[in-house]
C-alpha cells in the first residue's frame, strides 16, 4: 500500500524548515508532500480551502499527516470541514489546541494583531471547533523551556519557550508524549522523528514505561 505523508509547517515558516524532519520520515518508506500556506495573509479556514485543493494533487491510498504548531490546527479543521479522507493518522508538534497564550497577548496591540494576521480567529486564540475523534491524532508537546514567547507572556510551566503543556492538550485524542524539546528545535529533533514515525506506523507513541 502507497502511504504518503503531508506536511505541514507552523505560522511564518515555510516548508523548508521542515525537511529535515521529512528526510527522516522519507527513510522510513514515506513518500513526503509539503503544503505551503500564507499563515499572516489569510485565514485558518481560507488555508484550510487551500489545503484540500491541495490534496487533489497527492497521490496514495493512505494519507498521513503531521503538523507543526498552526499546521496542526489546520489539520484538524481540514477533517471538520473535510471529513472525507483518505485513510491515515495525525501527529502534531507543538500545537496549541486550547489556543496560545502568547498569540492572545500579541493580538492586544496593533503590531501583535497584524504579525499574527489571519492565524488568530478560529485559530491561536483557542475559537476551534471541537476535535471529535475524527482519526487517530497524537500529540507530541515540548518542555525545554526556550524560546521568544516567553518574551512575549510568562507562560505556564511546563512549556515549549513559545507555547503551554495545557494548551497542547485535546480532548479525544488517541496518545499524548512530552519530550524534552524547544518550539522549534523539536523540528530537528531526532527524537520527535522517531516518535512521529512510530505513531504514524503504530498508532501510538514509543512510550519508556
Amino acid at each position: 500500500m502507497s502511504e504518503t505523508i503531508v506536511i505541514v509547517h507552523g505560522l511564518w515558516m515555510n516548508p523548508a524548515v521542515m525537511c529535515p524532519l521529512g528526510c527522516y520520515l522519507s527513510s522510513h518508506h514515506f513518500t513526503v508532500k509539503y503544503f505551503f500556506y500564507p499563515s499572516m495573509r489569510s485565514t485558518v479556514l481560507e488555508n484550510t480551502q487551500r489545503l484540500q485543493q491541495f490534496l487533489t494533487t497527492v497521490k496514495g491510498e493512505t494519507i498521513h499527516w503531521v503538523g507543526h504548531s498552526l499546521g496542526g490546527i489546520i489539520i484538524c479543521r481540514l477533517f471538520n470541514e473535510f471529513p472525507r479522507q483518505r485513510p491515515g493518522r495525525i501527529v502534531t508538534l507543538g500545537t496549541p489546541h486550547q489556543g496560545s497564550q502568547v498569540a492572545k497577548t500579541l493580538a492586544n496591540n496593533q503590531l501583535g494583531s497584524w504579525m499574527l494576521g489571519g492565524s488568530l480567529h478560529e485559530g491561536l486564540l483557542g475559537d476551534v471547533p471541537a476535535w471529535q475523534g475524527q482519526r487517530e491524532l497524537g500529540s507530541i508537546v515540548g518542555t525545554l523551556s526556550w524560546g521568544l514567547g516567553q518574551m512575549v507572556t510568562r507562560l505556564p510551566v511546563p512549556n515549549d519557550g513559545t507555547v503551554s503543556v495545557t494548551e497542547c492538550q485535546l480532548p479525544n485524542i488517541t496518545d499524548y508524549l512530552e519530550l524534552p524539546v524547544a518550539h522549534m528545535s523539536m523540528l530537528f529533533s531526532p527524537q520527535v522523528a522517531r516518535q512521529a514515525a512510530y505513531f504514524l506506523r503504530e498508532g501510538r507513541f514509543r512510550h519508556s514505561n
